[in-house]
């Protein structure tokens, strides 16, 4: 049976990760029944990638679950998030940055976020440049409403371990730059989240502390 396998896939995974990182499994694309599974497999951190696909799930999955939206969020859904996720991985521009604050604010709400980086500088990545660093966390310090919990970064499109162990090493060096330059009310570094199916080993030597892991849960 299908939970059978997941359980399975999920015990063999927490072997791989220890026990100060946080396992986001991604439910993207998966059914109400799939994703209960593996919250019933211990995983309480769900990750999904669209809004429609999260709200159709948010009500109908039991459990103590913690919802992180990880997918590039257009800004006229955000306020569709205000008080239902945990944590947004995917700020990836100053609009939108600003459209998250404005929301919470109508919504008397603080919204956790992480600051999304395209370090691999590829075209099909959102996120910001490493040198726009300075600029996104001044645009941050003025939004009260939100707090910024770490970095985001999606690893480049290569079976090249070096280059994968260089963009995480890259952000990790970001974020403790960050954490020393920045003690904003709002800016409460904790979060480093990057490291999928396929290069979460990687990440976790390079110091992720959230791994967002979909298809090695599912996969038989």
């Amino acid at each position: 049976m299908a939970e059978n396998i997941i359980a399975e896939n999920i015990a063999a995974i927490k072997k791989d990760i220890p026990e100060n990182v946080t396992l986001v499994g991604v439910t993207k694309h998966r059914s109400v029944e799939e994703t209960q599974a593996v919250v019933d497999a211990g995983v309480y951190d769900l990750g999904e990638n669209k809004v429609q696909e999260f709200l159709a799930k948010v009500d109908e999955v039991i459990g103590p679950v913690r919802w992180h939206f990880i997918g590039h969020l257009q800004r006229n859904k955000v306020k569709y998030l205000m008080g239902k996720v945990s944590l947004i991985h995917s700020v990836h521009s100053v609009p939108l940055l600003k459209t998250i604050e404005k929301e919470s604010a109508k919504h008397g709400l603080k919204t956790n976020v992480l600051i999304q980086f395209n370090l691999a500088k590829e075209d099909s990545k959102s996120g910001f440049m490493a040198e726009e660093y300075k600029m996104v966390m001044e645009e941050a310090e003025n939004c009260p409403h939100l707090e910024v919990q770490g970095l985001m970064c999606i690893g480049p499109m290569t079976k090249n371990s070096d280059e994968i162990h260089k963009v995480f090493k890259h952000l990790k060096e970001l974020y403790d730059t960050i954490e020393k330059e920045y003690h904003g009310e709002n800016i409460k570094m904790q979060y480093l989240s990057m490291g999928m199916t396929d290069d979460y080993p990687i990440a976790i030597e390079e110091g992720a502390t959230i791994v967002r892991i979909g298809r090695k849960i599912f996969n038989r």
